[in-house]
């Protein structure tokens, strides 16, 4: 059925209606722009701007808030998608690192027996303090930084420092009460280092920037991207196996460090109260004399006695045998 065939057939809107609505929508929609136009501050519209924006607000806020709970909804869907999938891929770490667990502490074991077997005396534990450090702006150094522990403490010069990733850097100076750390990073430093998959020795040494470089790397293909970087020990100045970082190549073709210190933050550290490798074995094994093992040889038996009396007279009747008849000169 037409429009023009139903109830409403004879309902017709005068011209001059139609005009007049458009004009009163035309000149509302005038004064609306006329209104919000942030240059019209010192305009007569002014109070009438202000009236419409206070009215304007609330409802704009009424209007926007179902925006905001489906942004909120989208979000917290979005969240448990991705911890769901997060979950999974950390199960599937997970599975794949058992192994490597059990292996390890497989490992551990034969070590612990190998070392009792061949009677290996493992490294005693190291001392440490424990620090606060802060930036240190007035030094000698421009990658330094100061610890409130200091020689009343048992802290000296060349003391490593770590943090809970690894090795931070070194000792330098000390008062009673305050140490001087210099970072690895520092132009001044230079810390020797081993590769751990070869075993090669490098030499660690600061530029100023994050990362600082290997050099003097010996053997060929020593190095490769990712390679555990520890502490060699060589030189007596550090422990050896100290972690410090792994290697990357630089944008300049150099071999470079990505430190494990700077995992996090450095404002707590360790001082390790290692001088050299003297200080993990006993004084009194250190100054023993030479022969002081034969001290400890046990009681002779009688007949290591007799064979050792009976060889005594076999050398004495020889020299006899063979001495001149005169006597000896």
């Amino acid at each position: 059925m037409a429009f023009r065939d139903g109830p409403f057939e004879n309902i017709k809107v005068p011209l001059v209606l139609s005009a007049a609505v458009t004009v009163v929508i035309a000149i509302i929609g005038c004064v609306l722009l006329l209104i919000s136009d942030a240059r019209a501050e010192n305009s007569p519209y002014q109070p009438v701007r202000a009236g419409v924006e206070t009215v304007a607000g609330p409802v704009g806020g009424v209007f926007a808030a179902p925006v905001r709970w489906f942004g909120h909804a989208s979000d917290y869907v979005g969240g448990y998608f991705f911890a769901v999938s997060e979950n999974r891929r950390l199960k599937r770490e997970l599975a794949e690192l058992q192994p490597w667990r059990d292996q390890a502490i497989a490992l551990k074991n034969v070590n612990a027996r190998y070392e009792a077997m061949l009677g290996i005396r493992p490294e005693p534990p190291v001392d440490m303090r424990t620090a606060r450090s802060i930036t240190d702006t007035r030094g000698p150094f421009s990658k330094a930084r100061l610890l409130d522990v200091g020689a009343a403490r048992g802290v000296k010069v060349g003391n490593p420092v770590i943090n809970e990733h690894g090795l931070v850097g070194r000792v330098v100076g000390t008062s009673p009460g305050i140490s001087r750390m210099l970072l690895l990073t520092d132009v001044a430093s230079r810390t020797p280092v081993l590769i751990d998959r070869t075993d090669a020795r490098a030499l660690l040494t600061g530029d100023g920037s994050g990362n600082p470089r290997l050099e003097f790397v010996r053997g060929v293909g020593a190095v490769q991207a990712g390679d555990r970087i520890l502490s060699s020990g060589d030189g007596g100045g550090f422990p050896r196996g100290v972690p410090i970082g792994v290697a990357a190549k630089g944008i300049d073709g150099s071999w470079r460090v990505k430190l494990f210190s700077d995992r996090g933050a450095i404002d707590y550290v360790r001082v390790m109260l290692f001088e050299d490798f003297g200080q993990l074995i006993g004084a009194d094994d250190l100054n023993a004399p030479p022969l002081a093992g034969l001290d400890t040889l046990s009681e002779a038996t009688a007949d290591q006695g007799a064979a050792i009396t009976d060889s005594a007279a076999r050398r004495t009747g020889a020299r006899e045998a063979t001495a001149p008849a005169g006597g000896t000169e």
